[in-house]
């Protein structure tokens, strides 16, 4: 018989790729205090993914998935968020018209902060510091202070993937995906371009 899931039970399980932090009076108190906050997403939009990707499964639509290896804390702008999300459009449009099915469209974004490594380290030169494991854990810059994991940053990517999803969540229901208004956008691209001359 299969042991119930807990949000906990992920402890318990081998980990590769974990960053060892220094205060974990500190991480416990960030860990306590995200524990409180609302859910990224919802059982609603849970269930809605489910029942397009068992179509996509059954062959009634199509999967695009798309977005970034990893976000960064210094590119969490508005204008990259819209940006991201008109050229994912555009793109479930092509692929809606070309495949004759409807497009699942899946966005790899508002919580892609970690990065994978390796090696726990790297050197440069004589110097061996924590590889850099995404915002989320610590900083790219190639020195101690940005270098040691920082669990402040858990809950600045929280904040930072809830207000990504608000803003991604307005654009889909606040009239900005509107087919209308992707058309517009294939059409000035197009006459921007030479075949559009």
């Amino acid at each position: 018989m299969t042991k119930a899931w807990t949000p906990e039970g992920w402890r318990a399980k081998p980990i590769e790729q974990v960053p060892v932090y220094t205060d974990p009076a500190a991480l416990a108190a960030v860990e306590e205090r995200i524990s409180t906050y609302p859910p990224l997403v919802f059982a609603g939009e849970a269930r809605k993914l489910k029942q397009g990707l068992a179509r996509v499964a059954a062959g009634e639509a199509f999967l695009l998935q798309g977005g970034d290896c990893a976000e960064s804390f210094a590119e969490h702008r508005a204008d990259n968020i819209r940006d991201f999300f008109r050229v994912f459009l555009q793109m479930a449009v092509v692929l809606t018209f070309a495949g004759g099915v409807p497009v699942l469209k899946v966005g790899r974004i508002a919580g892609q902060f970690a990065k994978p490594r390796s090696a726990p380290t790297e050197k440069s030169g004589d110097i061996e510091l924590p590889s850099y494991r995404g915002d989320i854990i610590n900083g790219i810059d190639f020195d101690e202070a940005s270098r040691n994991p920082d669990p402040n940053r858990i809950e600045m990517a929280y904040r930072q993937s809830a207000a990504t999803l608000n803003l991604l969540r307005a654009f889909a229901q606040g009239g900005y995906a509107n087919l209308d208004h992707v058309h517009q956008w294939m059409l000035g691209f197009v006459g921007e371009s030479p075949q559009g001359h």
